[in-house]
């Protein structure tokens, strides 16, 4: 159906290539030209003013799900006024000892339109429609889970 392009670029830059002395900083490059500076997460000897891949994948999940929300409102005629998430991911051990994200949890905060705000069951079939459609969830095994 479509395919989506990064370009991941890193360089030694003449550093020591010892596990400890290495940079982990590299950058995405994606098709439309934006490029975003990346890193290890800080506990894996990481710069902590760039995003790291763990991070990225959580906001990848919560934009998928707020992105499948949006389209299922507009589909309803629920106007939204603002979204806001501020999805954690947890790392863990999984059943074979790999660290894996194995858990993400959405809290998602919904402005409606004063005349537009659903009722609970509403707006919890939303929430379930969303997660059912979102693309990414989709291709996930992690646990996602979706408080508001």
């Amino acid at each position: 159906m479509s395919e989506h392009k990064a370009i991941l670029r890193w360089e030694r830059n003449g550093l020591d290539f010892g596990y400890k002395s290495y940079s982990r900083n590299h950058t995405w490059t994606f098709e439309n030209g934006l490029s975003v500076e990346v890193s290890a997460a800080t506990q894996f000897l990481g710069d902590a003013s760039k995003v790291d891949p763990e991070q990225a994948f959580v906001a990848s999940l919560a934009s998928c799900h707020m992105l499948t929300f949006l389209a299922i409102a507009s589909f309803k005629k629920i106007v939204v006024e603002s979204y806001s998430d501020e999805a954690v991911g947890h790392l863990a051990k999984n059943e074979q000892g790999k660290l894996v994200i194995s858990k993400v949890d959405l809290y998602p905060r919904i402005e409606f339109a004063e005349s537009c705000e659903p009722d609970r069951e509403t707006l919890e079939a939303m929430h379930r429609k969303a997660h059912e459609d979102c693309f990414l969830a989709n291709s996930v095994t992690c646990e996602i889970v979706t408080h508001f």
